[in-house]
């Protein structure tokens, strides 16, 4: 693998997490980040948000042969800002809000001039949010956490 495809596929992976952020955080909490951000350029809509459907496919045991479990809401937005800079989102559910934030903040991260303080004021509490979240979600299971073990009883 050459330097220059090392790169774009660093750039890929970071380009994913930040999605990956966007897509699983609450829309309330997004947007009151994103209005944290003040006044962001303009952007115009390459494929306006809209509401499907995805099917969701899974393995038995996680290793096992893929098969369909089902399909969930999903909704998309395509959006570009002036300088041609292209953000893309994908959110479960129904929220055209989110989605179209979402797309505006990819956008905005792949702008140098705007990828900090979007990584700062929107990115990483998101990120500490959904983080709080999941570790709240593990406590809570581990009160439930049942062990067996098995007694063997002896014979004489």
């Amino acid at each position: 693998m050459d330097h220059s495809q090392a790169g774009q596929d660093a750039a890929n992976a970071r380009r994913a997490a930040w999605m990956r952020v966007l897509a699983l955080a609450d829309p309330a909490a997004l947007h009151g980040a994103f209005s944290a951000l003040g006044s962001v350029p303009a952007h115009q809509m390459l494929r306006p948000a809209q509401t499907g459907m995805a099917m969701v496919r899974a393995r038995s045991g996680g290793t096992g042969a893929r098969f369909n479990l089902g399909e969930m809401t999903v909704t998309r937005c395509a959006v570009t800002l002036a300088d041609g800079a292209v953000g893309v989102a994908y959110v479960q559910g129904r929220s055209l809000r989110h989605a179209e934030q979402a797309a505006v903040a990819d956008a905005l991260l792949q702008m140098p001039d705007w990828h900090d303080a979007v990584q700062e004021k929107l990115v990483q509490p998101l990120a500490r949010q959904h983080a709080d979240k999941v570790e709240a979600q593990a406590r809570v299971a581990a009160q439930t956490k049942v062990e067996f073990f098995t007694m063997v009883r002896g014979e004489d």
